[in-house]
């Protein structure tokens, strides 16, 4: 049987303010920065697989 989804919490005070900071600096970017965060985690995750081993 499922779990009940928990209600997801109310930021207040500092970690309001640090939440909204975060977000308008992400719409902010161009897509050329998007692009190239892309294509960092994509070689972070490729780079991280090499060292993974997952077994079933």
């Amino acid at each position: 049987m499922a779990r009940p989804i928990a209600e997801t919490p109310i930021l207040t005070g500092e970690d309001a303010v640090r939440f909204e900071k975060l977000r308008m600096k992400v719409e902010n970017l161009s897509k050329e920065q998007r692009a190239e965060n892309t294509r960092k985690l994509n070689e972070a995750v490729k780079k991280a697989k090499e060292y993974i081993t997952i077994c079933i």
